[in-house]
C-alpha cells in the first residue's frame, strides 16, 4: 500500500506537467488557426510576427515546468548574446530534452519566437505537433541518400524572403547517442575511422548535409553560427560508466539537478563554405565537443569532474518569464472546457487537428 503511494506519487510528478502541455495545445491551435485565416490577406510578414508571439507564449508554459517546476540549475559557460541574432545553433544529442535546451538558450535571448528545427521525417506525423512545427518554419529531413536537398534550400529561401528571424536548431549526429545501445556507437566510430577522422567517446560522427544546406543557403542572413554542448549531471553510475541522459518524463520527475551548457559564437567568416571542408571543420567541432565531455565525464582529478572548464554562470529563469504564460493558456483551456459546446470544440480540434495535419504534411514538405 505505501509503495504503491509512493508510486503513484512520483507519477504525479509528470503526469501534470505532461497534461497541461498537452492539454492546451487544441487551444493554441484555435488561436493559431484563427489568426492563419485572419492574416490569409496580409503580407507573410505580419503573419510570421504573431506567430513567434504565440509560439512565444506556449514555449514560455513549456519552460515553466521544465525550469520553473522542476528547479534544475542551468549552468552556462562561454559568451551567450544577450541580443537576439540570425543563427544556426548545433548540438550534441543525447535525448529528447535537448530540445529544451534551445528553448532555455532563447528566452534568455529574448528570441524563443524564432526557434525553428530540422527534424527527422518521421516526427511530423506526430499529433497536431508534427503539422505545427512544419507551419512554423521547421524542416524535415530524411537521412542520408534520401536527403532533399533542394526541398530544404527552398524552404529556407522563403522563410528568408518574408524576413523570418531565424535560430534554427540542427543536432548533426542524427540520433541520439545513447550508450544503451553500443552498436550504433560502434558503427559510428568505424566509420570515422575508415574515413580518417577522429574516433569520438562521447558523441557520434556527425553528418554534415542539413548543417552545409543550412549555412550555405543562408550565410548572407545569418549572424553567427552557436556551437554548443551539453551535459546533464547525474548521467554516470557508479561504476564511472556513462548512463543515458534523462528522457522528458525523467526530467520533469526533477531526476536531473544540473544542467551544464557550453557556448561557442563562431563568426561566418570562420566557417568553410565547400562542403567537403565544411565536413572536416564540423567533425573538428565535435572534436572539441569530445574533450569538454571527456573532462565532465572521465577527468582523473573528480574536482574538476560534473563541470566544463572555464567560468561559468548559474542563469535562474524569472517566473516573470513563464508563468503568465501558463496561467494564460491553462485559463483559456479551462474555460472552453467548462461549457458543453467548448468541449465538443476541443475534441474536435484534437481529431480534425490530427487528421488535417497528416494530410497536409503528406501533400507539402
Amino acid at each position: 500500500m505505501l509503495l504503491s503511494l509512493v508510486l503513484h506519487t512520483y507519477s504525479m510528478r509528470y503526469v501534470l506537467p505532461a497534461a497541461v502541455m498537452m492539454g492546451t495545445a487544441p487551444t493554441y491551435v484555435l488561436a493559431w488557426g484563427a489568426w492563419r485565416l485572419l492574416s490569409a490577406v496580409l503580407p507573410a510578414r505580419f503573419y510570421r510576427e504573431v506567430d513567434d508571439r504565440l509560439y512565444t507564449i506556449y514555449q514560455s508554459m513549456v519552460l515553466f515546468f521544465f525550469e520553473n517546476y522542476t528547479g534544475v540549475e542551468v549552468i552556462i559557460y562561454g559568451d551567450l548574446p544577450k541580443n537576439k541574432e540570425n543563427v544556426v545553433y548545433l548540438s550534441n544529442h543525447q535525448c529528447t530534452v535537448d530540445w529544451i535546451i534551445a528553448d532555455m538558450l532563447a528566452i534568455r535571448q529574448n528570441a524563443l519566437g524564432h526557434v525553428r528545427y530540422v527534424l527527422k521525417d518521421g516526427l511530423k506525423w506526430l499529433p497536431i505537433y508534427g503539422w505545427y512545427f512544419s507551419q512554423h518554419g521547421g524542416v524535415y529531413v530524411k537521412r542520408s541518400a534520401k536527403f532533399n536537398e533542394k526541398e530544404m534550400r527552398e524552404k529556407l529561401r522563403t522563410q528568408m524572403k518574408v524576413e523570418t528571424p531565424m535560430y534554427l536548431v540542427i543536432f548533426p549526429e542524427g540520433t541520439r547517442y545513447n550508450p544503451e545501445i553500443p552498436k550504433v556507437i560502434a558503427d559510428s566510430q568505424s566509420f570515422a575511422e575508415k574515413e580518417g577522422l577522429a574516433v569520438l567517446k562521447h558523441v557520434l560522427t556527425p553528418r554534415v548535409k542539413a548543417t552545409h544546406v543550412a549555412i550555405d543557403t543562408m550565410k548572407d542572413y545569418l549572424d553567427a553560427v552557436y556551437d554548443v554542448t551539453v551535459a546533464y549531471e547525474g548521467t554516470v553510475d557508479h561504476k564511472g560508466q556513462r548512463k543515458l541522459a534523462p528522457s522528458m518524463t525523467e526530467f520533469l520527475c526533477k531526476e536531473c539537478p544540473r544542467v551544464h551548457i557550453f557556448i561557442d559564437r563562431i563568426e561566418l567568416k570562420d566557417i568553410p563554405e565547400e562542403q567537403i571542408y565544411m565536413r572536416r571543420w564540423l567533425h573538428e567541432r565535435f572534436e572539441i565537443k569530445d574533450k569538454l565531455l571527456i573532462e565532465f565525464y572521465d577527468a582523473k582529478d573528480s574536482k574538476r569532474r560534473n563541470k566544463f572548464p572555464g567560468k561559468s554562470v548559474h542563469s535562474k529563469l524569472s517566473l516573470k518569464k513563464t508563468l503568465p504564460s501558463l496561467l494564460f493558456l491553462g485559463g483559456l483551456t479551462a474555460s472552453m472546457l467548462l461549457t458543453e459546446s467548448g468541449r465538443k470544440l476541443y475534441v474536435k480540434t484534437w481529431i480534425y487537428g490530427t487528421l488535417i495535419g497528416c494530410l497536409w504534411v503528406s501533400i507539402k514538405p
